[in-house]
């Protein structure tokens, strides 16, 4: 490369629980600027995850963690050019994509729900990742499930 990397920036951690990921997750949430409305939404769905998971011993950022956790995929496919034939070559993902993958088709996903509100949606959609449902958990199996079918040409890999 002819021009250095440029340096990652530092995400300063959100100033409720003092997390670096829930200060990612809001700032993939965020939409045009408003931050101070995406922690809303985002401290709002927490707190229906917690009313809605009264019975659990974990607490509701532990949940949201775990819901996370099971929508994270493993493998993804990408195309590969290879003598006029394009292959679907299966590829591990490296740790802050596969973190990045995961948050991001949790909002599309809960954007795409129906509810009143973007917390309730939101909510609902940590519930669903939670309990292995929902369609973060159901994209997540698809991609492993492309990348089984594809197995093949993994010795494609670059």
């Amino acid at each position: 490369m002819r021009k250095a990397k440029p340096k990652k920036r530092v995400i300063l951690p959100d100033p409720v629980y003092g997390e670096v990921m829930v200060a990612k997750f809001v700032n993939h949430l965020m939409l045009d600027g408003k931050k101070n409305t995406a922690y809303g939404v985002f401290y709002t769905a927490i707190d229906l995850v917690g009313e809605k998971a009264k019975n659990e011993e974990k607490s509701a950022l532990e949940i949201w963690k775990q819901a996370l956790d099971n929508i994270t995929p493993l493998v993804e496919v990408k195309s590969k050019r290879i003598g006029g034939a394009t292959f679907q070559v299966p590829t591990e993902i490296r740790a802050d994509r596969k973190e990045s993958i995961a948050m991001k088709n949790m909002i599309s996903f809960a954007r795409k729900r129906g509810g009143h509100s973007m917390s309730e949606k939101l909510a609902g959609e940590i519930m669903d990742a939670f309990n292995n449902q929902g369609g973060a958990f159901k994209r997540k199996e698809e991609m492993h499930r492309m990348a089984e079918a594809n197995r093949a040409f993994a010795h494609f890999r670059f």
